[in-house]
């Protein structure tokens, strides 16, 4: 971002445009105008009080004369971490999951069905410091440590699907770390796991150090209220990646992701837009928010509670990050503002995969230091709801699924 008074490029074009022009530019940058929904002012009360931002769009696909639409709710969240990275990691990953209830609290009041935090959540990205102590200590399993207990504690509380992607440790493999993915179905059920496909080796930026790509191919989650992927953070630049988890069936792909805002704020609403045209599904693109320091900040620093220090002090090898890269929502016939923490939006998609959608996106890019939600209403057309029976499809085509009433 710019200047230190720049929020977004929408305020930005909203201030110093007329109407007439600005409604064109944002049809040229963005494709369909998407409707902002009504929230409850009770939500917006409640993340006024937790100091974050809430707001919410429509996606509406090409309507069916003969099916009825099916709507989806989906959310996702953005948010910096709330303790320096030095506290202890028992503390660190607890005040997470304080936050993290209190914002999906939020999403339930906005009637939110499937929500999905960003990448490696639990923790501070730490991956470009190359140093195995403490961040390593982040890792846990994907059936049964805490963070996956908290997430179904969630599901089951509020009916809603949980996305949690946190940093695996396989006990079962010689503790294996991976960069993963866990399903949570609305029942609290896991439904299962996918792991990242691509990994980054460019600078500091080597994951390698950590982890080794995934091995579970491109899975796709059979949830009630539709099919769902998970492509995790550096997989979007890679479009057969996006379209395996299509060819799988996928009606929703997300991609929390942790990067800095200097390498994408520039791509977000192309490569997201670009997955949901090529692949006629919906994409959420996900970017933490905050910025990661080397070092440790006393207290009363601004950058306090960000900062990150290895166990003996040296420095790492990454400098401080700004991780504002913004956040994007595309999908058949349109897209929303990625740019504040809840978000909510609207698609409408005909229920084959194979109508005719038309084709939107928006997105706004923003620095913001106060945890993120976006809550996202999608609407299919066509398909009836899911029963409850839950299915995990594997990398191959998914079966033939007549959902159709």
């Amino acid at each position: 971002m710019a200047g230190s008074g720049f929020e977004s490029l929408e305020q930005c074009l909203e201030k110093h445009l007329p109407l007439a022009e600005l409604q064109e530019v944002k049809r040229l940058l963005y494709g369909k105008e998407t409707r902002k929904l009504d929230l409850p002012g009770a939500a917006l009360e409640a993340a006024s009080r937790g100091d974050f931002e809430l707001q919410g769009y429509a996606f509406e696909a090409a309507a069916e004369q003969q099916r009825r639409p099916r709507t989806v709710r989906v959310g996702l969240v953005q948010n910096r971490t709330p303790l320096p990275a030095d506290t202890p990691v028992v503390k660190q990953v607890t005040a997470l999951h304080r936050r993290m209830e209190a914002v999906v609290e939020v999403a339930a009041m906005c009637g939110v069905n499937i929500i999905c935090f960003q990448e490696a959540w639990t923790m501070p990205f730490a991956f470009c410091t190359r140093e195995k102590l403490p961040w390593t200590e982040f890792a846990e399993s994907a059936e049964d440590g805490p963070t996956i207990k908290f997430c179904q504690e969630l599901a089951r509380k509020h009916g809603m699907v949980v996305v949690s992607p946190v940093l695996e440790r396989d006990s079962d493999h010689g503790d294996v770390l991976w960069n993963t993915a866990v399903v949570v179905a609305s029942s609290g059920a896991v439904l299962g796991k996918t792991r990242k496909n691509h990994i980054p080796r460019v600078g500091d930026f080597n994951e390698s150090t950590y982890y080794m790509e995934g091995n579970l191919g491109h899975p796709v989650f059979q949830t009630q209220f539709g099919r769902i992927a998970v492509n995790i953070c550096y997989g979007r630049h890679h479009p057969l990646n996006w379209l395996m988890y299509s060819i799988n069936g996928a009606e929703i792909i997300f991609n929390p992701s942790a990067t800095i805002g200097a390498l994408s704020e520039s791509l977000w609403p192309i490569e997201a837009r670009n997955a949901a045209i090529a692949n006629h599904c919906f994409t959420c693109a996900i970017n933490r928010v905050g910025r990661v320091s080397p070092e440790a900040r006393p207290p009363g620093d601004p950058q306090q509670g960000s900062g990150q220090r290895d166990e003996d002090s040296r420095p790492s090898h990454c400098p401080s990050r700004s991780q504002a890269g913004g956040a994007a929502v595309a999908g058949a016939l349109v897209g929303t503002p990625g740019s504040h923490p809840l978000w909510a939006h609207t698609p409408h998609t005909p229920g084959s995969r194979h109508g005719d959608p038309g084709w939107a996106c928006r997105r706004e890019s923003w620095r913001c230091s106060s945890p993120a939600v976006l809550a996202a209403e999608t609407i299919f057309k066509g398909s009836r709801p899911m029963t409850t029976t839950q299915y995990l499809l594997s990398s191959r085509p998914p079966p033939n699924l007549d959902l159709r009433h």
